[in-house]
Parts: C-alpha cells; structure tokens; sequence
C-alpha cells in the first residue's frame, strides 16, 4: 500500500571511481508501490544508480535511505532488497524449484516451507509444473521468469531489475516487459528498473528517470518527458524529433509567438523569453500538404519515400529553414513519391518549445 514515505530516497548522492565521476549529486524519491526507470545512454550512470541501491556499490559522498531507514553503510545482506540481473545469474547445476528456493533456504528457513513459498511464486510467473527442468532447458523468456520468481520470493522492500529484456527478442520484450508490469501492480511492489530502451521505459513506468552525464537530466511521468521535455537532450533522446532553430518573436507568462521560416505559431512560451529557442516536432507533428496549398508555408522536396506496412516515412528537404525533416503518416495508399514538391505545416498539439541549450 502506499503511503507518504518514500520506498527508496537518494539525498545528494555522488559516486566516484577515482577521477571518474559516475554519479553525480544526485537526488531523487520512489514512491513505494510503484515502477520506477532509470533510462539514459551507455555511461550515463543508470547501472551505478541501481547499484548503489542494491548495495554493490558504496556512495562516495550522500545518503540513501530505503523505508526510511537510512542503509548508506549497510551491505548488499542488509538491505531487503532483490536484483534481477541482466544474465539471470541462474545456477545451471539446480533445478527450477532449487534455483527459487535458494535464497529462502540460505536464510534457513526448513525445506518443505522453501519448497511451499517458491512454488508459490512459480505459479504467479506461469511456471507451475516447470520445477524440475534445468536452466539450460527453458527459453529465455522463461529463464527470465525464474530469476524474478527467486527475486520475489524474498518478499523485498526493493525489486531492482538491471537491463531485465537485453538478452530477449523482439516479440518476447514486449511480451516479458507487460508480464514484469502486471507482476508489479498486481502485488504492489516497488520496483526501480534500468534500461537504455525509451520504448520499453515508456510502456512500463509510472516514472522515469532520464539521466545523462552522472545527472538526472529530466524525471517526470512518461507522457512529461515524451511530450513536455525541458532541453534538447530530453527532446532528442525521448523517441525521434526534429530539432529546428527558430525565433520568439514576443512571449508572456503563458504564449510565445514563433517564427519558423515563413511559419508564425503561437504556442506556450515554458519559459522562452524573446529571442532564440528551438522547437521540438514529432516525426508524426509533420503534416504534409500538396505544393499548390503551400502558400504562407514552408516547402521542401521528398527525398526520400519508405513504406512500412502500417504507415510512410518520409525524409523531406526544407530550404527555409535550410534542414531535412523526418515525418511519418498513416497514410500509406497513395503515398508521396520521392522528388515531389510538398508544403509543410505542423500539428500544433505535438510541438513543443524549448530553450536552445
């Protein structure tokens, strides 16, 4: 159940290797009950987040509590937390039920009460009847499954999942992903979940943290940081988006006039005093017109055409603002062919404007 206390709270904490700084003054809350991602590029210092969490890392300065109970000094042992790691880290000598088991009996509770307690937690990942399989004979998917059921055996406080998806396919992600999230509401676990995947973050989390240089460079929900994002990092790493210079030609507490080329948008001014700014447009923000409907709108040229099955993508050259944009459309019958001219205009729901940072 959730309550005011956070699950898991980061107070100003850093962490160095050497002259390495890996993370840096970060601070942050995770509400109990809820799935938290860490998300950023490689080197961003989303793993050492999570694992200074976990305890297999030391702050080098800072504090972290966990239930409010501050564990900045306490080992890995002490901290009522769970690590699904990003290779399972199963042993491949046990079976399925002695691979849950194990920490439950390493914690020495009797045989039979392990063998009841995992079983449980088999049944809730969809492996009942799977217990006396080897590792090496279960997919990855169901590989996957085992290590968050020996995870949640132990009933933590934190469930802490390191790239949880990297070694799956495609189609099994997005299957494995929605069973990890249904798993977490359904039990009410506090979940903190790292990975480099904007998509898989976005479908899974209540919250994202998106870090970038040791910092946390934006947190909000997922529909914050994909249709609000605060600089051009946020804007470009949250899925595609073209990223054009433009010209705050008047603003106020609330509205900004905007100059895109021969384009005037008013739009909400976040910030964004008189002068320069970039603005944020979705690849789907683009609308493309026929040329003879172009007046008082920017022209360019396809260049190129792709069908997709379920909707085009187009990469169009604009000569004012001298840039290529990338659109997409659903309508794939009949689709713009390559070298004609089109106007441009932007849906004005799915723009956004930032500060040129």
């Amino acid at each position: 159940m959730a309550t005011d206390r956070p699950a898991v709270r980061f107070e100003g904490v850093t962490k160095k290797y050497g002259a390495v700084t890996a993370v840096d003054n970060v601070s942050f809350d995770i509400a109990p009950a809820s799935l938290v991602t860490l998300l950023g590029p490689s080197g961003c210092g989303k793993t050492t987040t999570l694992r200074l969490i976990a305890g297999l890392e030391q702050t080098s300065t800072g504090r972290i509590l966990i239930d409010d109970k501050d564990v900045t000094l306490l080992s890995a042992a002490e901290r009522d937390v769970s690590m699904v790691f990003q290779s399972y880290a199963l042993f491949p000598h046990m079976n399925v039920m002695e691979n849950v088991s194990y920490g439950l009996r390493a914690m020495g509770l009797g045989r039979a009460q392990a063998a009841e307690r995992a079983a449980e937690k088999l049944s809730l990942v969809g492996l009942s009847g799977y217990e006396k399989r080897q590792p090496s004979e279960l997919s990855g998917g169901q590989q996957q499954r085992v290590a968050v059921a020996r995870a949640i055996v132990l009933e933590p406080k934190v469930l802490l999942f390191d790239e949880p998806l990297s070694n799956l396919d495609a189609k099994l992600r997005r299957r494995v992903r929605d069973e990890i999230r249904g798993l977490q509401q359904d039990l009410a676990l506090t979940m903190v979940y790292v990975t480099h995947d904007q998509e898989e973050a976005l479908a899974v989390s209540d919250r994202i943290i998106v870090m970038n240089a040791a910092r946390v460079a934006q947190d909000g929900t997922p529909r914050d940081l994909y249709n609000e994002p605060t600089n051009r990092f946020i804007a470009d790493f949250m899925g595609d988006a073209n990223l054009l210079d433009v010209e705050v030609l008047s603003s106020n507490a609330t509205s900004a006039r905007v100059k895109v080329g021969p384009l005037l948008l008013d739009m909400p001014a976040r910030g964004n005093a008189p002068g320069p700014a970039m603005l944020a447009v979705r690849p789907n923000a683009v609308r493309i017109l026929a040329d003879q409907a172009a007046t008082g709108r920017m022209r360019g040229r396809v260049i190129k055409s792709s069908y997709l099955g379920d909707h085009m993508e187009y990469r169009i050259a604009i000569s004012d603002p001298a840039v290529e944009l990338f659109a997409t459309s659903p309508d794939v019958t009949p689709a713009v062919a390559e070298g004609t001219m089109v106007g441009i205009d932007f849906d004005p729901a799915k723009i956004v404007l930032i500060k040129d940072d």
